[in-house]
């Protein structure tokens, strides 16, 4: 069977697959699994059209690399075929370790567990499964490899994933705000002392990447009603876990059940072999099956707040600039314990509050976009750019919430 493929995408037309090791990791079960995860969690449920998958951004991320990558030669950059090949599958597999609904249940699942620290994990699994032939983007990914700007095309402010998540996500939702001239931008890329820089006269190409990031921020990505329906979704997650340490029992699948009844961190898939097996295990569809089935479970916080999500009747927010005065939530609480009939303990279920941020950019010489002017000296964006907004999205912007069931009057 030819090993090399071309796969149709909706964003950028046909992607190559030229290398039979990436065509094998592809077809690996731990890769096919992004199919069943979604990329933007539960943002369908304002967004209907919101329904790409994990899979499609590790395939697009990857085609932009070999984009950048090819640019960045064009420029007099030696970058060997096995390099190339590395970069490649590092970020193809960036994503690989994401927690059903992507970002929603990435502290639910396992405790102060990043996806990226289980996406090194099954990179190492699948290392050992291929040979070692992954070594190499295993040290891209890490930033242990020599040649640093491999890392910063994989995970810096400018990078493939960030790039190929901002394309994807605006033409799914349909939200325009957050186009932005990827390919522009991957013409300007180039290699300085090492490091990741944009040619100078990309510099508006960049700024308007940075302003698409926090438009896409406040109406995609943080968007009252997805915020509402995440907090929801790890509220039910909460409560099956109480309801197990009260060895009340609630029915769901072997491997989520694996995690719920227990609280796990990374340090348990070294010492638990089963660990990552029961978590690869898991997608979207396991979360949804038990929500649906935890509808009719007698418990009533929990079936409540299932039907709420499944039906979409999602919980309201308010969303203010300043803290959100203890009157408020107090009003918040004593209407719905009246009308939902709750005891008083089974409000932190449907009362809750707190903050989310947006910061498009961030001013730190560790992180800093770099910009090569004409004259090949290094100055950082800020410094090189005439415009004021770059350092306004320097700025992170907190808003505080307070989220309650709508059916509550107040």
């Amino acid at each position: 069977m030819s090993k090399k493929k071309i796969i149709n995408d909706p964003v950028y037309g046909f992607i190559e697959i030229n290398s039979g090791l990436i065509f094998d990791l592809i077809e690996h079960p731990y890769f096919q699994r992004l199919r069943r995860i979604k990329q933007l969690g539960l943002t369908d449920l304002v967004y209907p059209g919101a329904l790409h998958t994990r899979f499609h951004h590790a395939l697009g991320a990857m085609h932009l690399m070999d984009q950048a990558l090819s640019s960045i030669a064009a420029k007099g950059i030696d970058i060997s075929d096995k390099e190339a090949e590395a970069a490649k599958i590092a970020i193809l597999l960036h994503d690989v370790g994401h927690s059903p609904f992507s970002h929603a249940l990435e502290h639910s699942i396992l405790f102060n567990v990043k996806h990226e620290s289980i996406s090194e994990l099954v990179m190492e699994k699948l290392n050992q499964e291929f040979g070692g032939k992954l070594g190499m983007a295993i040290e891209m990914f890490r930033n242990t490899y020599s040649r640093r700007f491999f890392h910063q095309l994989i995970s810096s402010q400018l990078d493939m994933d960030r790039l190929d998540y901002l394309n994807r996500d605006c033409f799914f939702t349909g939200v325009h705000e957050g186009t932005i001239g990827a390919e522009r931008i991957i013409k300007m890329l180039n290699v300085a002392n090492d490091e990741l820089v944009i040619d100078q006269k990309g510099i508006y190409s960049v700024e308007n990447f940075l302003t698409a990031r926090r438009l896409m921020y406040w109406q995609v990505y943080l968007h009252k009603t997805t915020i509402c329906a995440e907090k929801m979704t790890v509220q039910i997650i909460d409560r099956v876990r109480h309801l197990l340490k009260k060895k009340v029992a609630v029915s769901c699948p072997e491997s989520l059940a694996y995690f719920l009844s227990k609280e796990l961190t990374i340090s348990d898939f070294s010492s638990k072999k089963s660990g990552l097996t029961h978590f690869m295990n898991l997608d979207d569809h396991d979360i949804w099956f038990s929500i649906k089935q935890w509808m009719n479970h007698p418990d009533k916080v929990l079936s409540l707040l299932c039907k709420m999500l499944v039906t979409r009747k999602l919980f309201s927010i308010q969303l203010s600039n300043t803290v959100i005065p203890k009157k408020e939530m107090e009003k918040a609480k004593k209407a719905t314990m009246k009308q939902l009939g709750l005891k008083e303990s089974d409000l932190k279920y449907f009362i809750l509050s707190g903050t989310v941020s947006n910061e498009a950019y961030i001013h730190n010489k560790h992180k800093e976009i770099k910009i090569l002017t004409k004259d090949k000296k290094l100055v950082n964006l800020v410094g090189a750019s005439d415009l004021p907004n770059i350092k306004a999205l320097g700025k992170i912007v907190k808003k505080h919430y307070l989220c309650f069931p709508k059916i509550v009057s107040l």
